[in-house]
């Protein structure tokens, strides 16, 4: 599992503001249409940018993810994960896809508008 709070380059004691402010930047610079020649790796940064906004922007889903994170890393493969998961508890996060974030983040606005700022 990614270390989300790298991904989006915040602290840990991240605000809610902190939090969109980097996400709003990362992702308007790795949105796949804005690197046509790095699609391969503008698509796989954008997924996991959107990924740790979602998780670390719900105050449940990043109490989870705080709380569970040090137990994860002790866990080499996948079944201990879920192993963890089961035993305390905690739902596995389900992501919607990267684009679906970011047109709720920007309110659904045109891409080309983003873009020329």
């Amino acid at each position: 599992m990614a270390d989300y709070y790298n991904v989006l380059d915040v602290q840990q004691t991240a605000t809610s503001e902190d939090i969109k402010k980097a996400y709003r930047k990362l992702a308007l610079r790795w949105h796949p249409d804005k690197n046509p020649d790095n699609l391969e790796e503008a698509n796989k940064r954008f997924k996991e940018i959107s990924e740790a906004y979602e998780v670390l922007i719900d105050e449940r889903k990043r109490s989870i993810y705080d709380g569970k994170e040090g137990l994860q890393t002790r866990c080499v493969e996948r079944q201990c994960r879920n192993d963890i998961n089961a035993h305390f508890n905690i739902p596995s996060f389900i992501f919607r896809p990267p684009e679906e974030v970011f047109r709720e983040f920007f309110n659904a606005a045109p891409l080309e508008n983003l873009f020329s700022k």
